[in-house]
């Protein structure tokens, strides 16, 4: 992609308005929070002490709205307890250039790196940056900076009691989430109805499970409706692939293509009811058709083998799956010591979330773990902390007041990604101009005096956090309007501030998008070892299934989870990766667009017949199978050097697993689900093997026996 092909694209995402639902009475939460702590500053008289103030509610409430499994009221605290750190900190140092420059380049660099947590904790260490550079304007003695520190995490504090004494719709993310997968489940069994090869995006089922981490706490007191569907809608999806595939289910045509069509529309619709069902609260509402149709006929059309097998277990799945869901909500039982101890393991439909002690070691392992060159997490904590000190010394240069304005505009908009940077660049600057052109012409024409700025400030807090899903230019254009007001309760004239939030605004943009185009992490070099690992894991969730299909009484259900686990990690990986490299301004190398799309189609296949085999697993207690074993036993080491040859674009070859597979079914006569699924995943390994070779460029490179590695 071009540049400025990447940039048209990049401005038209920041300036996309989306619509979505909203919380009103969330967000009317959340600005009381601001609102009761600019009150009481105002009450005692210090409109100075308002306006910083007002910063700890602000972010704090700001980070709830995320999209985080943890408790609200944990987040605000969390929050605000490092914007108190922060602004202590900057408080002490604000007073002496150099060291405030060292001390925001060190600061904004860990905040940087805390995007290897996860995405709430990055978006709290900007804040945290973000309070940092308000402070260098205010008193620098050292009670001053108690007071303010103290007055920051008592916002925290008010937004969190807030969310516990005022709770609105309890476990509503953890219903949103269950409801998600249950809803992609029906989704996908109306798309295999006319596609029974048809794709699954695994992400709302990792969701859900995400969801399902709680605390021992929260484990005593989920709601019932939270427990089992999860599991069950883990246990249908492969259900639903093995009844609809034509090799190892009903035939692509006649009556049992019929019966598994109605079964699916049947499933949809009950997948459709448990998820309403889950979503509000209520019991579950069936229509009589779907459950005339899950009975087993009497008559007419009939499934037979594999296919009746799968009809069978989606119709008893199904029924759990209702009788789960309709029952009354009630507190679940106490968690045994022996459940606590193994922290986040699986224990029946739930997980238990490891305790703020033990998820210490995890994030510093997280953090180990990005702390090199290649990270693009770790090149964008350099990139933010370079742009943060420069943009505060330019800021200061510069003959307008508000100089940390440019830093706080570049630290806000600056993301690990290309695609975010820019877009959130444009959206910024075009957000600011529209909230400053409203507020700067609002206090022209009224001239309100401190409380009623602060009213109007209030207002765009709603605002905000109202609109805060709409898009990023919406949130900017309130924040902006909200500065200006807030402003204007400690009489600062609005003609200046509209005039140096535009030109700051401007000033950080360019330096957050110049500072990506010149030290940039591009994502497509690492398609490949992307790509990789996405067979790695792959392969090690086939290998647990075949493994098991081979040895029946060895089997460990767990090694097989956690494969299952691993692999969608894994491709969650690489479709966040690919989806970046698209929008990436650079030219591939050795990994085209066209053949990244191929080989992920691929490997997606590959998954899928793997987890149909996994739905048709014997029991524990069958014969074992030779041809099973033997072809997990070659499937091992062509799968490494597959792996190995992705990585350095060296050439596929599946040769020598055909052979046993070709033994195999010779030997069975392509009876059964195991060789039949065998030859569809050789099928899959051979789309992938011709999508890598038939890349253009790539083989122009190895015709040369170079390969440039790009930075």
């Amino acid at each position: 992609m071009t540049w400025s092909r990447a940039l048209k694209d990049a401005a038209r995402s920041g300036l996309t308005i989306e619509r979505t639902k909203l919380t009103p009475l969330i967000a009317v939460r959340g600005t009381a929070g601001v609102a009761l702590v600019i009150g009481l500053c105002l009450w005692r008289g210090n409109p100075a002490l308002a306006v910083s103030s007002a910063f700890g509610a602000f972010s704090s409430g700001i980070v709830t709205f995320q999209r985080s499994m943890r408790p609200r009221p944990v987040l605000a605290l969390a929050v605000a307890g490092a914007l108190a750190v922060s602004t202590f900190l900057g408080y002490l140092a604000a007073a002496h250039v150099a060291a405030f420059v060292l001390l925001l380049a060190g600061w904004t660099l860990l905040a940087g790196m805390a995007w290897a947590i996860g995405p709430v904790s990055g978006l709290a260490g900007t804040q945290t940056v973000a309070i940092m550079l308000v402070t260098v304007t205010l008193p620098t003695s050292v009670l001053g900076a108690l007071e303010h520190a103290a007055l920051i995490f008592f916002g925290g504090l008010v937004q969190a009691t807030l969310i516990v004494v005022f709770p609105v719709r309890p476990w509503g993310t953890q219903r949103d989430a269950l409801a998600d997968a249950l809803a992609a489940e029906a989704d996908y069994a109306r798309r295999l109805r006319h596609d029974p090869v048809a794709p699954f995006d695994p992400a709302p089922l990792m969701d859900a499970r995400l969801a399902a981490t709680v605390t021992a706490r929260q484990a005593r007191r989920r709601p019932v409706q939270l427990h089992g569907p999860r599991g069950l809608a883990e246990r249908v999806r492969p259900v639903l692939a093995s009844l609809a595939d034509p090799v190892v289910g009903a035939p692509l045509e006649g009556p049992e293509r019929d019966r598994a069509r109605d079964l699916l529309a049947a499933a949809a619709t009950v997948l459709d009811a448990v998820a309403h069902a889950v979503r509000h609260a209520r019991p579950v509402r069936l229509p009589p058709e779907a459950m005339a149709t899950l009975e087993v006929p009497a008559t007419g059309p009939m499934l037979h083998g594999p296919a009746r097998r799968s009809a069978y277990r989606l119709i008893s799945l199904l029924a759990d799956a209702v009788e789960l869901t309709d029952e009354p909500v009630r507190a679940t039982r106490p968690t045994t010591e022996a459940e606590r101890g193994q922290g986040g393991r699986e224990q029946g439909s739930h997980l238990l979330r490891p305790s703020v002690p033990r998820l210490v070691p995890v994030a510093l392992r997280s953090l180990h773990r990005e702390a090199r060159w290649s990270s693009h997490i770790f090149r964008h904590a350099l990139r933010v902390a370079a742009v943060a000190a420069v943009g505060y010394l330019l800021g200061t240069a510069l003959p307008f007041g508000h100089g940390y304005w440019a830093p706080l505009a570049s630290v806000m908009v600056m993301r690990p990604d290309f695609a975010q940077t820019y877009s959130r660049g444009v959206a910024r600057f075009c957000g600011t101009l529209v909230g400053v052109a409203v507020a700067g012409t609002v206090m022209a024409l009224v001239h309100p005096g401190a409380y009623v700025s602060a009213a109007l400030a209030v207002v765009c807090v709603w605002l905000m956090y109202l609109l805060m899903r709409t898009g990023f230019s919406v949130t900017s254009a309130c924040v902006a309007a909200y500065v200006v007001f807030l402003l204007g309760i400690a009489g600062a004239g609005w003609e200046q501030t509209v005039q140096e939030r535009v030109v700051l605004t401007l000033v950080g943009g360019l330096l957050a998008m110049l500072s990506y185009a010149l030290f940039p992490a591009w994502e497509t070099p690492r398609l490949r070892d992307r790509l990789a690992d996405w067979l790695e894991a792959n392969g090690r969730y086939a290998l647990a299934v075949w493994e098991a299909c081979a040895r029946p009484a060895a089997r460990r259900p767990r090694q097989v989870r956690e494969a299952l686990l691993d692999a969608r990690a894994a491709r969650v990986a690489w479709e966040k990766s690919e989806d970046r490299a698209e929008k990436e301004p650079v030219r591939h190398r050795g990994l085209s667009p066209g053949a990244a799309k191929a080989a992920g189609a691929a490997l997606a296949t590959m998954g899928r017949v793997t987890m149909i085999l996994e739905a048709h697993l014997p029991a524990t207690d069958a014969e074992p199978s030779a041809g099973a074993a033997a072809f997990a036993a070659e499937l091992r080491p062509s799968l490494e050097r597959a792996t190995k040859a992705v990585r350095e674009r060296g050439p596929l070859n599946w040769s020598a697993l055909r052979t046993v597979w070709e033994w195999w079914d010779a030997e069975t006569g392509s009876e059964g689900v195991a060789p039949r699924t065998a030859g569809l995943l050789l099928d899959a390994l051979d789309e992938l093997a011709e999508a890598l070779s038939g890349d253009p460029e790539a083989r122009e490179e190895g015709a040369r026996g170079t390969i440039p590695r790009p930075q």
